[in-house]
């Protein structure tokens, strides 16, 4: 009688696999994996458009993200940019469609959403703007006692206008006196020309 051969387990392509070492626990690791950010989005994505394995596509999701935190910005580039044109299409079509309604409330509906289609479009945009021309702060001196630090002591702040120093001038009399704050003050008569207000 031949022995019968054990046919190997095949894996299914929409249960998460979850690696482990000797000494961890199993809960402890399922846990870890299932926080991943690239798993719970493999997750969303597969759901949405049907994809078989979502392994693979946590493996694609995890390269990406290495991509990101080393540096590299073309692929958010790439979608920001891709999106702006999806949404920008969104906004032609609406206000096509919202152009052929005869019924105010239809018309009304239709260019709202246009509208904001074309906000979103104009906030991607200036995300990708951001991204591509970060903004710089000149900080004369910053003292932080935690994280990143940039001091630019060498160039100078444009400024508008010279400040004035007024402290000195409060102390001085009209005629170039200084005021002697000590001293007694005469005594000054009622001014007779006022009268009372109705």
């Amino acid at each position: 009688m031949a022995a019968k051969k054990k046919e190997p387990k095949i894996k299914s392509s929409h249960q998460v696999i979850v690696p482990r070492h000797n000494d961890e626990d199993p809960d402890e690791a399922i846990a870890k994996i299932l926080t991943m950010p690239e798993v719970g989005a493999a997750g969303t994505i597969r759901g949405l458009n049907n994809i078989h394995d979502v392994n693979a596509l946590t493996k694609i999701l995890h390269q990406q993200t290495a991509d990101v935190i080393g540096g590299n910005m073309t692929r958010p580039e790439a979608m920001l940019l891709s999106q702006a044109h999806t949404l920008d299409a969104l906004f032609n079509s609406l206000v096509m469609k919202g152009l052929g309604q005869t019924h105010m409330p239809h018309y009304e509906s239709f260019l709202r959403l246009a509208f904001k289609a074309q906000s979103q479009c104009r906030s991607t945009l200036q995300a990708l703007s951001d991204i591509k021309n970060p903004s710089v702060v000149y900080a004369k001196q910053a003292n932080i006692s935690q994280g990143h630090q940039q001091i630019n002591n060498g160039i100078p702040a444009p400024r508008t206008q010279e400040n004035k120093n007024y402290s000195n001038e409060l102390l001085e009399y009209t005629h170039g006196k200084r005021l002697d704050t000590r001293a007694k003050s005469e005594t000054i008569g009622a001014y007779s020309k006022l009268a009372a207000v109705e």
